[in-house]
């Protein structure tokens, strides 16, 4: 991660050469997600290559701010944050809250894709809100040049949440229909359910139950009410989201 430095007598500007690398922030914030394993950062993180993650988890190991774990008795290997990357977080959440309130929606929501937004949804639906029993639901995005634009997520009772792109469930008991803005939107609090419904974003069809109490299910930005947050405006383009 040779690169000339800035030259400033500045403590930010050091940080800044440290996390300024593409990736390597996205890094960290996965792993402060939870996500350990090579395959669970690359799938958080998104478009990054496989031999470009190696690469900037190995810079970010020697920079003291991840450690590797490897076990050898099954020969799986977990990355995680060591306490410096820890202390990192009230800086990172201060930086989340600043792209909430002054980032504007357009901006922020565009270079999201569906499938990213999916995963995202299947880590953080809250699921003690659903019914106590088998629920399906399928999602289907209208935006132009996704690589998949239906999915489902099915929560089972004792299981862990499943996600797939093919039909091999039976019927839905919800039909959410959408775009990656508007649920995105939903999800950051820059929007609401009701206003993307009205709008015609977004339309929800299916057991009356799991349609009523879909604001409460739904994963919840920890930001999402901050005060002054720069909201999706009514009339927007669909197209600028496609993956």
């Amino acid at each position: 991660m040779s690169k000339k430095p800035y030259g400033m007598i500045c403590p930010v500007t050091r940080v800044c050469e440290i996390l300024e690398p593409r990736w390597s922030i996205a890094i960290l914030v996965a792993l402060w997600y939870g996500n350990s394993k090579f395959n669970e950062i690359r799938r958080e993180v998104g478009s990054i290559s496989p031999a470009l993650l190696s690469r900037r988890l190995k810079d970010l190991e020697e920079l003291g701010l991840i450690e590797r774990i490897e076990d050898r008795a099954t020969g799986t290997v977990d990355y995680i944050r060591t306490e410096a990357a820890v202390a990192l977080e009230p800086a990172l959440n201060a930086l989340a809250e600043w792209g909430q309130c002054y980032i504007k929606a357009e901006l922020a929501l565009g270079t999201a894709s569906a499938s990213n937004l999916m995963w995202k949804m299947r880590d953080l639906l809250q699921r003690d809100e659903l019914p106590r029993q088998k629920v399906n639901i399928r999602f289907h995005f209208n935006d132009s040049g996704l690589e998949y634009d239906t999915y489902w997520l099915v929560a089972r009772p004792g299981h862990p949440m499943e996600l797939c792109t093919s039909t091999k469930h039976e019927d839905p008991d919800l039909y959410v229909e959408t775009n990656v803005p508007s649920l995105l939107g939903i999800i950051q609090g820059r929007t609401t359910l009701k206003r993307e419904i009205e709008l015609g974003e977004t339309f929800v069809t299916g057991d009356a139950l799991l349609a009523r109490t879909m604001d409460r299910w739904m994963p919840k930005s920890e930001y999402a009410y901050l005060d002054g947050i720069e909201q999706l405006p009514d009339k927007r383009a669909r197209s600028f989201a496609a993956e």
